[in-house]
């Protein structure tokens, strides 16, 4: 039975106490969440019989970052990959994706699954065209196989491209970008070369029944996303939206999870309305988007582009962040590429958990923001998102011979820091007697009672 089976049924599964314990909320509040379609739990009973550590994806949890793995038809291995999942996973990405194009997929795939502590999503149809000669093949019969088998490989959720519809192909005509999805293009290149309707779309329930069989979560995906901000929110984005609205209510009434995908390219004063649509059409099932990038002009920073979106979806109320690296758009991502968008979307997940005013959200800023005013350069270290790369930079810019421990860095140096004169100042205007009028001093509220010297040379 699934989570959101057993959620109506008012039984609090042990998948759901774990959530709760992680999310610091009621048992009670998770299961209601899920109940009502506003939160899931991907966790395939296969896999959460393994190695899975379920986590919880909807606007009453933390938001959530995915982190994209997999290999490509040219490049990459189980290695390789194995490598970027521990990568994703030591920097904090909440679920990973298996996006694999070549190679032995389905033993990249039960490798990744059984090494993967968080959620595992696949996109099928990816694997599907690599089983025949040409797109147009394919059949709803293999397409169904697929997912089954993946299914009981224990991948958590799947992206499941549904909402494209015949109808809907006109719409993208006038596009600068067209259909970016790849997953789109291939079900849309099927559809024009049949003539026939979307084989995801009219077998939905058939694929429900299977999701429903293994508790895997749909992620409708957003074949027509927009891929630069001239597309965005235009009408073949929102009218294939509508249709996800359709299909998260056809998968719930079957029993089955559901969130919807969202855009990849919006433009800043678009991204509120985005985020207020999906909610609206797809009845406040939880959102997953890529991005969205905010400009198209940064190929090579797009980790940096797309993070700016990310935070202010966030702020707005989308649920899960899939990241994006700085090979966005330009080649498959390596193992640093993988680093540097986790930590980029961990920076967009936390800072918009904090605008939500989640409880507690900004625990770890004011405890990190004392120890640098008190210089515990080790704590700052411990409480930073990247400590190794926190250190390095510290470490490496001050002059040899200088203490690790200096109460300054190399930014001011000890005679221009002002948080040391700013305690200098407080100890000065403490010994003198502050007026009773007067703020308490910076002093008394960090906690330092001396100003301690360097032991550095130069002093």
């Amino acid at each position: 039975m699934t989570q959101l089976a057993q959620a109506r049924r008012g039984h609090v599964t042990e998948a759901m106490r774990r959530v709760a314990q992680r999310e610091g909320l009621d048992p009670e509040v998770i299961r209601s969440e899920i109940a009502q379609g506003r939160l899931i739990i991907p966790a395939n009973g296969h896999h959460l019989a393994g190695s899975l550590d379920p986590i919880g994806v909807g606007t009453v949890a933390s938001v959530k970052i995915n982190a994209n793995i997999g290999n490509s038809a040219v490049t990459s291995d189980e290695e390789a990959e194995l490598k970027k999942l521990h990568m994703a996973v030591h920097y904090g990405a909440d679920t990973v994706m298996d996006l694999s194009t070549g190679g032995d997929i389905p033993q990249i795939r039960r490798a990744i699954i059984e090494a993967s502590p968080v959620p595992v999503g696949t996109v099928p149809i990816y694997e599907a065209v690599t089983r025949v000669r040409r797109v147009e093949d394919l059949t709803p019969e293999l397409l169904l196989r697929v997912i089954e088998e993946q299914a009981a490989q224990g991948v958590d959720y799947m992206t499941i491209h549904a909402g494209i519809l015949l109808e809907h192909l006109p719409l993208v005509q006038h596009r600068i970008t067209g259909i970016v999805s790849r997953g789109g293009s291939l079900l849309a290149q099927w559809m024009a070369a049949h003539r026939a309707q979307n084989p995801l779309y009219e077998r939905v329930d058939e694929i429900s029944e299977i999701l429903r069989a293994h508790d895997v979560s749909y992620s409708f995906g957003d074949s027509l996303r927009p891929g630069c901000l001239a597309d965005a929110s235009d009408e073949a984005q929102l009218a294939e939206l509508k249709t996800l609205g359709e299909l998260t209510q056809r998968a719930w009434a079957m029993g089955v999870q559901v969130m919807v995908e969202g855009p990849g390219h919006v433009p800043m004063d678009q991204v509120e309305m985005n985020v207020k649509l999906q909610q609206r059409y797809c009845h406040e099932a939880p959102f997953y988007t890529l991005g969205p990038l905010v400009t198209d002009i940064a190929p090579g920073y797009d980790h940096i582009t797309s993070a700016i979106g990310a935070a202010m979806m966030g702020w707005y109320g989308a649920s899960l962040l899939c990241y994006v690296t700085p090979k966005e758009h330009l080649g498959l991502p390596n193992e640093e590429d993988v680093r540097n968008g986790v930590i980029a979307y961990k920076i967009a997940a936390h800072a918009a958990d904090v605008a939500r005013g989640r409880r507690g959200a900004r625990r770890r800023d004011d405890a990190l923001s004392q120890a640098r005013f008190t210089f515990d350069w080790e704590q700052q270290f411990a409480l930073s998102l990247d400590p190794e790369t926190s250190r390095r930079m510290h470490d490496e810019t001050l002059p040899d011979g200088f203490y690790k421990g200096a109460k300054f860095c190399s930014m001011c140096g000890p005679k221009f820091c002002s948080m040391r004169i700013t305690q200098t100042a407080s100890k000065l205007l403490g010994s003198a007697g502050a007026p009773a009028s007067s703020p308490e001093p910076v002093a008394g509220r960090g906690g330092v009672t001396a100003l301690e010297e360097s032991t550095g040379h130069g002093h």
